[in-house]
């Protein structure tokens, strides 16, 4: 007859998750700015062990704050541990939420640590329950027991986990898991600040205890037979005086590894029956309001496939049973109109929710159907004065980017071919040249092996370098720029991930999506970026470089068809006209209304000089400030991009506005002003919300801040190419419906295909349509400009 399974029952240790969460993720906030990113990890990790292990019973074990009894016998017990971090306690506190939501009790009592709690509920129960201890470090694998304890760990980061049964931690430490006490009595323990015996290191330790196990037969054997332990052992006459002389340290840090199980706690298993009582929508709601979208979608799938009496009842059964009638639940597809305009409500609201998708919608605004979310999301849009905005832009705009999607644009398919042999046989230059450099090949995709290579095997030195949450240098582009001077591999490389880069995105990525008419037809998102911008996937192509030659010759292949040409209008210097126009500086909007270059302008009004002496260098420096104060540049930041002292920077910054006054104060003000609200307003009525200005960690504060000083310009951008979209397409229906289309929108820039016989008639009620979106009154008197070309391709257009 086959055993009978046990039920499952996991242990968490919620502490020890929580803090390698906190380490190893970046930092997340919640919708209210608060720190989220150790929540996210627990939260995810939690999911996943329902959904890998299937546990009937959960429980979850915290340390309660105060000391331990292991403090009361030796005061330095984890004395060597950094002040907690005050995100991490606020996420500590938090993270009891998560708990309550899945239904599952905390366990805790006073002078005993989360690990006592869990050695004293494995140890009692494991005939019972299959028991699995899930953790974030070693210290609980000393409770796994063939009998009925495992652990499940983490090895880096979250998602590298193992699960050790006792073969496995023989495998791992060479000895079985009771030992691991015994092993920390000689090796101690640095985490916890188990001193152990100095002078032996893990090598010997794993030695003693392979030969005669705990420290108790260890000392007995080196007491009675010396000369025989030296030569089992195979110790030095040092190792031997330490061993000799230290006996009570070990015997002392093999007490304070030892996890106790005599904890004062008495396991409920009905309340430990998570799933009896769990239902989608608690979780589902402290995700939403936590910001974990992904996870949402998850742990609609931890209830799939239920069909016990005690286990959750599916979200479908649960409604009819709450209805007095049996209508089917409303099935919605993202494409349809009411999702569409429904999510574009929703990110108007809460701008951080880009993309949200019909779940979101339905979560945010607590409702069953899309029909209710419809309606409570224009209420909200008319209570935050947003009405406008979604009636006069985002709402017809659906239409139009349907009609541009569905229009695509015409891909040259043999050019991006011969590009692509050209650049994979570059690719493979530049692989040879590194290799070369190197001394040796290596996979040049794998950041682990390159930092081996560039750091380790040749030695290149970098101050203050950063490093990855697994602890191996970091190779990202931005520490790399840094080392460009240190040896002439680092270009190589630089130059290999951009070419990498260009042929698996575009080159190579854009063929496979072509329609049967060998059009592109990507997908614009509307709601894809906080800013208000329009984002753009399958592919990004917003997003393919024009600043070198490499990435610009891309553009080659999108073209027009025979008897066609590709025109592009594009906003001239559009942000700083905007920064003129909503700070109001007089010397700034006088510059625009004159006609004049602007960073020749300012460099002359900056450095005291006529413009015709402005020297190549004085109008670089303009220039870099100009656009480097429409993202809250700092003097730091400034005397990175000028290349210069950081008191040069300074007193550049100084005297510009010192020129600018008026801009600085507007500047000053935005930031304020978001501080206090929470959000930003373009001229439009956009808001941008951000919730990072609330926040207590100080880094997210300041990028907040530089995000706020700039989402009125960006923002009134995007506010005025999507209308300037809605007024042309409507235009072109009317009168160029058979002869031209709207194929692409590049943030600044809208591309069409028009007919030969249409374009001098088109283009300049393009251009009019897309100036005169603000009136006069608003424009200040700066004149808004767009600049046209045309040409066969993309790439290949010429001023008109």
């Amino acid at each position: 007859m086959p055993k009978k399974q046990k039920p499952i029952l996991v242990l968490i240790d919620s502490h020890a998750i929580i803090h390698r969460a906190y380490h190893a993720l970046p930092e997340l906030t919640d919708s209210k700015g608060n720190p989220a990113g150790a929540l996210y990890g627990l939260a995810s990790m939690l999911v996943k062990l329902i959904k890998e292990l299937k546990p009937e019973h959960i429980v979850a074990a915290y340390d309660l704050a105060g000391p331990t009894h292991r403090h009361e016998v030796y005061e330095d017990y984890k004395g060597t541990r950094a002040k907690t971090d005050d995100a991490l306690i606020a996420q500590l506190d938090r993270s009891r939420d998560i708990f309550a939501a899945f239904h599952i009790p905390i366990y805790e009592a006073k002078g005993f640590e989360a690990d006592d709690i869990i050695g004293t509920l494995a140890t009692t129960l494991k005939k019972e329950f299959d028991v699995v201890v899930a953790s974030g470090d070693m210290d609980t694998v000393q409770l796994v027991d063939d009998v009925g304890v495992r652990v499940f760990t983490l090895r880096k980061g979250l998602n590298d986990t193992v699960m050790y049964d006792e073969a496995a931690v023989m495998a791992r430490y060479g000895f079985a898991p009771e030992f691991i006490p015994d092993y920390k009595g000689f090796a101690g323990d640095a985490s916890d600040n188990i001193i152990g015996i100095s002078g032996i290191g893990e090598k010997t330790a794993t030695k003693l205890i392979q030969a005669y196990g705990s420290v108790e037969n260890i000392y007995k054997a080196l007491e009675k037979k010396p000369e025989e332990f030296k030569e089992k052992t195979g110790v030095t006459e040092r190792v031997f005086n330490l061993l000799r002389d230290n006996q009570e340290e070990a015997e002392f840090s093999k007490v304070l590894a030892t996890i106790r199980t005599d904890a004062p706690v008495a396991f409920d298993e009905e309340e430990a029956h998570w799933q009896k009582n769990f239902s989608t929508d608690a979780a589902k709601k402290l995700f939403t309001e936590l910001g974990f979208r992904s996870l949402i979608a998850r742990v609609e799938t931890l209830v799939t496939g239920n069909s016990d009496e005690g286990s959750v009842k599916s979200e479908k059964k649960e409604q009819l049973e709450k209805t007095d009638d049996l209508s089917p639940i409303p099935v919605y597809t993202a494409d349809s109109l009411l999702a569409k305009e429904s999510a574009v409500m929703l990110w108007l609201l809460q701008s951080e929710t880009t993309n949200p998708s019909v779940e979101d919608v339905l979560n945010n605004t607590d409702s069953k159907t899309l029909e209710e979310a419809h309606e409570k999301l224009l209420r909200d849009l008319k209570k935050e004065n947003l009405l406008d905005i979604y009636e006069r832009i985002e709402k017809p705009l659906v239409r139009v980017l349907d009609v541009m999607n569905a229009n695509g644009v015409l891909i040259d398919a043999p050019y991006l071919k011969n590009l692509s042999k050209e650049y994979h046989k570059e690719l493979d230059a530049l692989a040879k040249a590194i290799f070369k450099k190197a001394g040796k090949e290596f996979n040049i995709n794998s950041p682990k092996q390159l930092g081996e290579v560039l750091f380790v095997h040749m030695g290149i030195k970098q101050a203050r370098a950063k490093k990855t949450s697994t602890g191996q240098l970091s190779t990202k582009e931005s520490e790399l720029l840094k080392l460009k001077d240190e040896n002439p591999i680092i270009a190589d490389i630089l130059a290999y991930r951009e070419l990498q880069k260009l042929l698996s995105t575009y080159i190579d990525a854009i063929p496979p999506l072509l329609g049967e008419d060998g059009r592109l037809h990507t997908t614009f998102i509307q709601t894809g970026a906080a800013t208000g911008r329009l984002a753009s996937q399958n592919p990004g192509v917003q997003n393919i470089p024009v600043k070198t030659e490499l990435g610009r010759r891309i553009r080659g292949g999108f073209v027009a068809p025979k008897g066609s040409v590709l025109l592009a209008l594009d906003y001239s210097q559009i942000e700083l006209r905007l920064a003129a126009i909503l700070s109001g500086d007089e010397k700034l909007k006088q510059i625009f209304i004159n006609g004049e270059d602007v960073h020749t302008a300012v460099a002359a009004r900056v450095f005291g000089v006529a413009p015709d002496a402005v020297e190549y260098e004085m109008r670089r420096r303009a220039k870099v400030i100009n656009f480097g104060i429409l993202y809250g540049m700092g003097v730091n930041a400034l005397r990175e991009q000028l290349g210069t002292t950081r008191e040069d920077a300074q007193a550049f910054l100084t005297r510009y506005f010192e020129t600018f006054t008026e801009l600085e104060a507007y500047l000053t003000k935005t930031k304020a002003t978001a501080t206090r609200l929470g959000y930003t307003t373009t001229l439009f009525g956009r808001k941008r919300f951000f919730p990072g200005l609330k926040s207590k960690l100080p880094f997210v504060r300041a990028s907040s801040e530089r995000m706020a000083i700039n989402a009125p310009m960006q923002g009134s951008q995007a506010d005025m190419i999507k209308l300037a979209m809605v007024n042309i397409q409507e235009r072109i229906e009317k009168d160029f419906a058979d002869t031209v289309k709207m194929v692409l929108q590049i943030h600044d820039e809208l591309i069409f295909e028009v007919k030969d016989d249409a374009l001098s008639v088109f283009t300049p009620i393009a251009r009019h349509l897309m100036e005169s979106v603000l009136s006069k009154e608003d424009a200040q008197g700066v004149p808004i400009i767009v600049s046209s070309e045309a040409g066969p391709s993309w790439g290949e257009m010429k001023s008109i």
